[in-house]
């Protein structure tokens, strides 16, 4: 098996998303984890179709993957970060951007669309904001299901829905619906969970719809580079390739801009290695 590497445009804020999708596919790597924002694709921009249609194309010519990302910081309310989310009182403007990255995600063919929870601003009692997020999550497991587009809810460590036990708690509470998978960040495994970062790759198993990964400690939930932090990759590819798991590995370093071709460089050759050292057939880095 041969695992597929992608690199998360939020890695590449100063880059304009024409310039970044020929560094990601120039560096070799197989797709792109592409942040709705204003900076690269607004889901809001007036001539969005045209702005699909050409990335679509371009995605094709470059031969990239891509999964939708929705965690874009300030694209709802320019005063909250991430806000509103899905457990707010009134969640109707973040239930429309995740519509409107489904309607995108089918437009591109993309792997999955990546949510979250998000965070609550109000002291409404647990099983309130649990039924908000199921709630939101039916708006979207609908409009997903009509147009054949798979779904990657992410546990975001902090927000309320944080670790794997709250994710199949709300999976179990939609149902578990087929398009319903799991957005699992491998930094997260290692931050807050009980098992191995291996281990929480084979309890998501047939759910795994999305892969992010990047180095993290225990305890602090803070994107690192490989090769700084305490996570063992080599067991972690072995651990997908068990599973089967076949879709887009995405290096998540949102804060690494500054210098984002080197450290996606440096990130694709670590992943590589780490595949080789695992037994697992990785493609030789591009000459």
């Amino acid at each position: 098996m041969t695992l597929r590497f992608g690199y998360g445009s939020n890695g590449f804020a100063d880059h304009r998303l024409e310039d970044m999708l020929e560094v990601v596919a120039g560096l070799g790597y197989d797709g792109v984890a592409l942040t709705l924002d204003v900076r690269h694709l607004d889901p809001f921009a007036a001539d969005l179709p045209r702005a699909v249609d050409r990335l679509g194309a371009r995605l094709a010519e470059l031969g990239l993957t891509v999964v939708v990302e929705t965690g874009a910081r300030y694209l709802l309310d320019p005063w909250r970060k991430h806000q509103p989310t899905l457990l707010s009182e009134d969640a109707r403007p973040r239930i429309d951007l995740l519509l409107r990255a489904v309607a995108i995600a089918a437009d591109l063919g993309a792997q999955a669309v990546s949510f979250w929870s998000g965070t609550a601003v109000d002291d409404a009692p647990d099983q309130v904001l649990w039924d908000r997020v199921a709630r939101g999550c039916e708006a979207v497991v609908r409009a997903a299901d009509a147009q054949g587009v798979t779904l990657a809810f992410e546990p975001e460590p902090g927000m309320f829905v944080d670790d794997l036990d709250a994710y199949e708690r709300l999976a179990s509470l939609l149902g578990d619906p087929h398009h319903f998978g799991i957005m699992l960040d491998i930094g997260h495994c290692r931050c807050l969970e009980s098992l191995s970062a291996p281990d929480c790759v084979r309890r998501a198993g047939r759910r795994l719809a999305g892969v992010q990964i990047e180095d993290m400690r225990l305890g602090v939930h803070e994107h690192l580079e490989f090769g700084t932090g305490e996570i063992d990759f080599p067991p972690v590819m072995a651990a997908l390739a068990e599973v089967g798991y076949a879709g887009l590995v995405s290096v998540e370093l949102p804060r690494h801009s500054h210098a984002a071709p080197a450290i996606a460089r440096r990130s694709l050759e670590f992943l590589r290695n780490a595949g080789r050292e695992a037994g697992v057939l990785a493609a030789p880095m591009p000459r």
